[in-house]
């Protein structure tokens, strides 16, 4: 029992220090955050931030890792076979994922984020989707596939950065659909 309150309140204390991360990053710049200014905007010591991180760039990393984990695990969750060309079943779990880290995924994409993950998260889905494409389509021609996914995909981030910057008025289901359409009407390039 008593490690389950410990558990508990270090994840009280990481999620309080996460929100006021996020606020800062939407006012500056990670380089421009102090522990002192993170500490006080969430009111809580110094010391207890160093419990668990050494210094902004370690929580920026860690949350990152923790999230693109997350992410691969939604996108492992939806083998190619499984999805039979129709990706909108991985398309909700995406758009849901990015709903419940709205605020983390808001200020990462933002003029103050971290270009460095979004490069890695394209990465990891390029080489799940450009797979996925060549072993559907099945044409060898994988010039064409790296264009289409470049296309898409810095599509898809604009989209995601665009519902996110409005205030997620759709629901993940509606753009989830809405990137489904848009994809397969470009695939056609491919065929």
């Amino acid at each position: 029992m008593g490690n389950e309150s410990t558990d508990r309140r270090v994840r009280k204390t990481k999620k309080l220090l996460r929100q006021g991360l996020t606020e800062l990053l939407e006012e500056k710049s990670a380089k421009d955050i102090t522990v002192r200014e993170l500490s006080e905007r969430v009111d809580i010591n110094r010391g207890t931030f160093y419990l668990h991180y050494k210094d902004i760039f370690d929580m920026i990393e860690q949350i990152e890792k923790e999230m693109f984990e997350d992410f691969h695990n939604v996108l492992a969750r939806h083998p190619s076979k499984s999805l039979n060309g129709k990706p909108l079943p991985m398309l909700i779990d995406v758009f849901c994922f990015v709903a419940e880290n709205s605020d983390m995924c808001r200020v990462l994409t933002s003029k103050n984020g971290d270009m460095a993950f979004v490069n890695r998260l394209k990465d990891l889905v390029k080489h799940r989707c450009l797979n996925d494409w060549m072993e559907i389509f099945n044409t060898g021609k994988s010039q064409n596939f790296e264009y289409f996914y470049s296309f898409i995909v810095s599509g898809c981030i604009g989209l995601l950065q665009n519902w996110l910057e409005n205030g997620l008025k759709e629901s993940p289901e509606h753009m989830a659909s809405l990137a489904e359409q848009m994809i397969m009407t470009g695939i056609k390039v491919l065929e």
